[in-house]
């Protein structure tokens, strides 16, 4: 998928620029909804309370602000739903868990039980994709827009590329629907490989 990213036209985003873009075409996602792809197993979310407790080592702290997020989860795809809009994300999981990902599987739990279609895939589905690196992190925005999230040294998100080809946004939608259909549930995934572990280590 790199290699097609890279011949496509796309738009460079600043992270304001990004934001920006992104807040316009979410308020309208329209068919086929939203896909997401996520394949990098560690980030950095400075600006997230819960994560930061995470990353001082707080884990009873960071899994409280968690739950504090159930409110607004339910009322945000509650919206959506009303408006016709559909969430569905893939994340790849690679075992063991890293801690970044240990946090982020309880935030993505919460956000299934709201209202958001969410499987969970190993490495060993997307290999074929990845002769020449892992996969971006993308997510399409209906048949008009799709994203490419771009991230510094640290893991923390330093802009973006929007690309506007019909033709690729649903090619790089299908992949991602060929992943969810072959995915499990997360929360099967959960209650196997995350409810009964504690604190993430280095967290």
């Amino acid at each position: 998928m790199r290699e097609l990213l890279a011949r496509a036209p796309r738009e460079e985003l600043t992270l304001a620029e990004f934001d920006r873009a992104t807040a316009a075409d979410l308020a309208r996602i329209g068919p086929p909804g939203f896909w997401k792809l996520e394949r990098q197993q560690s980030f950095a979310e400075p600006g997230d309370d819960s994560w930061a407790a995470f990353d001082r080592g707080d884990w009873a702290e960071a899994l409280r602000l968690i739950a504090e997020r159930q409110p607004d989860f339910l009322a945000y795809y509650r919206r959506a739903a009303a408006r016709g809009d559909r969430y569905w994300r893939v994340r790849v999981v690679e075992l063991p868990l890293t801690p970044y990902l240990h946090w982020e599987l309880h935030v993505l739990r919460l956000r299934a039980v709201s209202g958001a279609a969410i499987r969970v895939v190993g490495p060993e589905r997307i290999e074929r994709f990845e002769h020449t690196g892992p996969l971006p992190e993308v997510f399409t925005v209906g048949s008009r827009a799709m994203y490419e999230v771009v991230y510094n040294e640290h893991g923390e998100p330093a802009g973006g590329r929007r690309f506007t080809d019909r033709d690729l946004i649903r090619r790089v939608q299908r992949l991602i629907q060929d992943l969810y259909d072959c995915g499990e549930e997360l929360s099967a995934f959960f209650d196997r490989e995350v409810a009964r572990l504690g604190a993430p280590c280095g967290g």
